[in-house]
């Protein structure tokens, strides 16, 4: 088997040189109550990605949004079948993560199957190199390049105080090109705040512990507010002459009509949902030049995109946990 390929790195722009990382890295230790030559060091021996750089670039032009051909990518027979393993190799686990927090088991089997496939792609990329890229060379083209580069600069220090708490080289961590790690995905300021030691081995460890990966993304989401027994949406027809998609769609993602304003506007609720409790948000979901599909979003739907702010991602991560429950309730 080829060995895979290492993300491309720049060993010319060592952030050693750079004065502003430098100066930052001093500003981490006094912060963290840390040896300023130990962070200096680490930072210092980062590198500039030039590839993360192009990835977070603004394009200059976007193929059309795809539902159909993204969820043909990700919800598939061969990440469904490891889910079902994953599933039956952790059933009583994911069994107590659902009686304690609520969270449906099939959601969090969805979840780590589209983040990692149940951790076998955790990231190639070393952290502290794509923490550092995206912390001192965020492209200044990107509409909210300040912003994302004063985050990325949040998140590399607080990757850098995980590696103090749990005795972890800095140099050695390798994750996604955005920093996220684990067979969860947490970025380190989501791992501080809500990763748990669910096997109860005295430390929490999102890249070995299957347990601990399971009990932290349904700790993650009780903590967004999912709301146990809750469908994450229903189906829709429309009232072709009372439509109001424009209206209906201002919100995006966010619930914030009643079923009484859906009807009101042209919009026929399937399974239930006239009698849902709560709102609603109409989710669109393009399929290039096919016709749109929409469904009725609950507050579980909006609490799945808390993880990844995308519609495509939370029906796809919903729609690869039910098939995976199919296949582990009704093998054929």
């Amino acid at each position: 088997m080829r060995a895979a390929k290492r993300p491309v790195v720049d060993a010319s722009a060592s952030y050693k040189n750079n004065p502003a990382a430098m100066a930052e890295a001093a500003a981490m230790a006094q912060r963290m109550g840390v040896r300023p030559a130990w962070v200096r060091s680490v930072i210092g021996k980062a590198k500039r990605m030039p590839g993360i750089i192009k990835a977070v670039t603004p394009g200059q032009a976007s193929a059309a949004r795809d539902w159909t051909l993204y969820r043909s990518r990700v919800v598939e027979p061969t990440r469904i079948a490891a889910g079902v393993r994953f599933w039956q190799h952790n059933a009583a686990t994911l069994a107590r993560a659902e009686h304690e927090t609520g969270v449906s088991a099939a959601t969090i089997v969805g979840i780590l199957g589209i983040e990692t496939i149940y951790g076998k792609h955790m990231g190639g990329y070393r952290t502290v190199d794509a923490l550092s890229t995206l912390a001192f060379d965020f492209p200044a083209a990107h509409p909210r390049a300040a912003q994302r580069s004063a985050y990325f600069l949040q998140e590399l220090e607080e990757f850098l105080r995980l590696c103090k708490a749990q005795g972890r080289d800095p140099l050695s961590v390798r994750g996604s090109y955005a920093g996220a790690l684990g067979m969860a995905q947490f970025m380190p300021s989501s791992w501080r705040q809500y990763a748990v030691d669910f096997d109860g081995d005295g430390r929490i460890d999102l890249f070995g512990s299957q347990a601990d990966a399971i009990g932290s993304v349904a700790h993650y989401l009780a903590a967004f507010h999912w709301k146990a027994g809750l469908p994450t949406h229903y189906p829709v027809q429309f009232d072709a002459q009372k439509v109001d998609l424009p209206g209906l769609l201002l919100n995006d993602i966010v619930p914030s009509l009643t079923p009484a304003v859906l009807r009101e506007k042209g919009v026929t609720l399937g399974e239930g949902g006239d009698q849902h409790p709560g709102l609603l948000a109409l989710i669109e979901l393009p399929n290039g030049e096919r016709p749109t599909q929409y469904v009725a979003g609950t507050d579980n739907f909006y609490t799945i995109t808390r993880y990844n702010w995308s519609s495509f991602y939370a029906m796809a991560v919903i729609e690869l946990g039910q098939a995976v429950a199919r296949e582990v309730k009704s093998p054929i």
